[in-house]
């Protein structure tokens, strides 16, 4: 038995986090609870040294001072801000009205909203509620499906877990050990062709089901000509500034992700300003929201690292990274497993303890087998985007539960989000096969050949050198992007 337990301490380790998990145990205890425990028997059986837990020290400092992870509040509180700002009143009804002419047309503007929220408030929360109590009785009232109706306002809010600056994509980067910014870069492709796909489906829609999504009535379409573009660019032009402080200055080099985010604060707290919305309670409601998950993903942040210490100790680093890289079909076994594991655990887990649990163990064995990881990171992206989606524990579908009159019911909501998940499955599908979706929009390294010799005169008698040493150029250096 003993034997047992110390050839098999990695798998017995991983299998009683899923069993914790399972049981609905708090994900940063059960971390930092398997971890302790685990480590302790390993002690025990002579596995890891004592003092090897010290090292818990250092791991737990490495988290309280990672300044990158200060984008997570900055962005947060940006988009609390931004949710009550008014900025997605203007944007819903100046889209609302330019495309309502045509069959599924809030459709078209709650999918368009959704990405421009996305850029410029970075989480679901602030879009989902957003444009939920904003067009979800209006699209009830002219007679949209109520299941297409919830699952469109759900989708197009989890586009914000894509479109940088996300902070999906931020925790990715930070697991991952890549640049921020380059991931942010390597997901401006797929969240094109995501919102793309979105659109496509309801002009699918609009023919082969037309009762589902009306084009609104003639004495609905109030705004016309020049209100009309008055309304649409009242709302259009503060979002593109705002998108540019917050992204622009990123792409341009001229902030990281963390002074992006605090400038993006301060201009939504302008824009609240200007729409008149900036009261007390709107600020204090935000830094509570801000306050609350913030302490959320450090505590599991501090959970994981208690684990993954531990698990590194017990051998559990090369248990995943033999088991991953011996998979059949290489890059393509190890993606299609991953993927297909990562949308099975987000039924159960939500995408930061994805991104602080299993991320981590991926990393290793994906380097081994050559893949990049700013394109592993923004399709993991993608796939983390169903686990808002997918019932039973969709958080999309609970924050649109919250928002939505007695008369929709869950069900409802639930059996509306599935062509959704099965679009963003198309989106995954599309960058395993196609990575110049992202790799495209990356700047190319610069690689340089150091492909010469200095040949050194030997020297004489006297100890004169013969001459001075010569190089040889033959072949030339290559630069190649």
């Amino acid at each position: 038995m003993i034997d047992f337990l110390k050839a098999n301490m990695a798998p017995l380790m991983f299998a009683g986090l899923i069993l914790f998990m399972l049981y609905g145990y708090p994900a940063a205890f059960s971390l930092a609870a398997v971890g302790l425990f685990f480590g302790f028997i390993s002690i025990e059986l002579g596995l890891i040294a004592p003092d090897f837990l010290g090292n818990l020290t250092f791991q737990l400092h490495g988290v309280l001072s990672n300044d990158l992870l200060l984008a997570i509040p900055f962005f947060t509180l940006m988009g609390a801000v931004l949710e009550r700002s008014g900025l997605a009143e203007d944007l819903l009804e100046g889209f609302g009205q330019l495309f309502g002419g045509v069959r599924g047309g809030l459709s078209y503007a709650v999918i368009l909203v959704g990405a421009v929220l996305g850029a410029i408030t970075g989480t679901v929360a602030a879009s989902v509620i957003a444009m939920g109590l904003i067009s979800l009785p209006i699209m009830m009232k002219y007679g949209y499906s109520v299941r297409h109706a919830t699952g469109v306002i759900a989708a197009s809010g989890t586009i914000t877990q894509l479109i940088p600056p996300s902070l999906v994509l931020v925790v990715l980067a930070d697991q991952m050990g890549v640049d921020v910014g380059e991931m942010y870069k390597g997901a401006i492709g797929p969240s094109i062709v995501q919102v793309v796909l979105f659109m496509i489906w309801v002009a699918i829609l609009s023919i082969v089901r037309p009762q589902d999504i009306p084009a609104l009535p003639l004495e609905a379409r109030t705004l016309k000509g020049w209100p009309l573009i008055w309304r649409c660019t009242r709302g259009m032009v503060p979002s593109l500034a705002l998108i540019f402080v917050v992204l622009g200055t990123i792409f341009m080099g001229l902030a990281t992700a963390t002074e992006a985010g605090a400038m993006g604060v301060v201009g939504a707290f302008v824009l609240a300003g200007i729409n008149r919305r900036l009261t007390w309670p709107l600020v204090y409601q935000g830094m509570q929201t801000t306050m609350r998950i913030t302490a959320m993903v450090v505590f599991i942040l501090l959970g994981s690292r208690v684990f993954s210490l531990v698990f590194q100790g017990v051998g559990g680093k090369e248990w995943i990274e033999s088991f991953l890289t011996g998979l059949p079909g290489a890059q393509v076994g190890f993606l299609i497993f991953v993927n297909l594991f990562v949308f099975v655990i987000a039924f159960f887990l939500d995408f930061f303890e994805i991104a602080f649990i299993i991320v981590p163990l991926l990393v290793p064995a994906a380097r081994a087998l050559g893949i990049d990881l700013i394109w592993l990171g923004v399709l993991l992206g993608a796939n983390i985007q169903t686990s808002f989606m997918h019932p039973p524990f969709g958080f999309a579908l609970f924050y649109l539960r919250g928002i939505s009159p007695p008369s929709v019911r869950s069900s409802d909501i639930y059996w509306g989000a599935i062509p959704w998940v099965m679009l963003q499955l198309i989106l995954v599908g599309l960058l395993i096969f196609f990575p110049q979706m992202v790799t495209a929009f990356l700047d190319a390294p610069v690689v340089v050949d150091p492909n010469f010799q200095i040949t050194v005169p030997q020297a004489s008698e006297g100890g004169d050198l013969s001459g001075p040493p010569t190089i040889d150029l033959s072949p030339p250096p290559k630069i190649s992007p």
